[in-house]
This record gives C-alpha cells, sequence and structure tokens, in this order.
C-alpha cells in the first residue's frame, strides 16, 4: 500500500467521528520504483494531508520530507520533488496494519493490500 493511498483511507466504523489519519504498524516496508512525474506531483500536493504524509512516511523509515508544508515556491524544486515522490509512491506497507485513531481497531494489510472491511457490529 502506498503512502498516497494510506492519505486517502479513513475509519468508517459505526461512531466514529474521528477516523483520520489511521495508525500505521510496519511489519514490512518496501520501495518500488515509480517514474518521475513532476506534473503529477504538483497536482497532488495540493490534495494532500501534509501532516498526515509525514507521519506515514516517518512511520515507513523515511524522515526526508519537512515537518510544516513548504510554500509554492519550493514546490518547483526538483530535490523537494524527488523526495515528496519517493515518500508518496515509492514506499509501499507491504505487510502490518492501519489503527484507527479513536477506537484502536487494526485493519490488516496483507502483501500490500489494506483490508478495510468492517464487522457487522462496526456498520
Amino acid at each position: 500500500m502506498r503512502v498516497l493511498t494510506h492519505n486517502m483511507l479513513s475509519s468508517n466504523i459505526k461512531g466514529v467521528t474521528n477516523g483520520f489519519p489511521l495508525g500505521i504498524e510496519v511489519e514490512k516496508v518496501i520501495e518500488k520504483q515509480v517514474d518521475f512525474n513532476p506534473d503529477f506531483l504538483k497536482n497532488m500536493f495540493l490534495k494532500i494531508e501534509w501532516k498526515a504524509l509525514v507521519d506515514a512516511s516517518r512511520s515507513l523509515g523515511y524522515a526526508e520530507l519537512p515537518e510544516e508544508a513548504p510554500e509554492s515556491s519550493v514546490i518547483d524544486s526538483d530535490d523537494f520533488l524527488r523526495k515528496f515522490h519517493h515518500a508518496l509512491l515509492e514506499l509501499h506497507l507491504e505487510e502490518g496494519a492501519l489503527v484507527c485513531p479513536q477506537t484502536g481497531r487494526k485493519f490488516p494489510v496483507n502483501k500490500g493490500i489494506p483490508n478495510m472491511l468492517l464487522h457487522e457490529d462496526e456498520v
């Protein structure tokens, strides 16, 4: 599961009002190379929840992103875009779990696929 995917997931358990961002428990992380596309990255930057991205990438062992979202002038920097690209698209949670921040419910991630199915009593 890419960090990009993590940035778009939340817990939908009945009664949960704060299901984003999901915590990450890591068992195995892999890196997969992806073609670098600056235009895609610049468009995605506006849609990303920055703090969730930074926390997720740090959970996966990557600490190269700045704590605060950079200003628009930095977004055009090749150095920044390459770091953003790596965190967003090349880091993959292969095995582990996503954790609801409100309930602590764990959603397993196996072979890079998060299982977000809810139990009957959670719907």
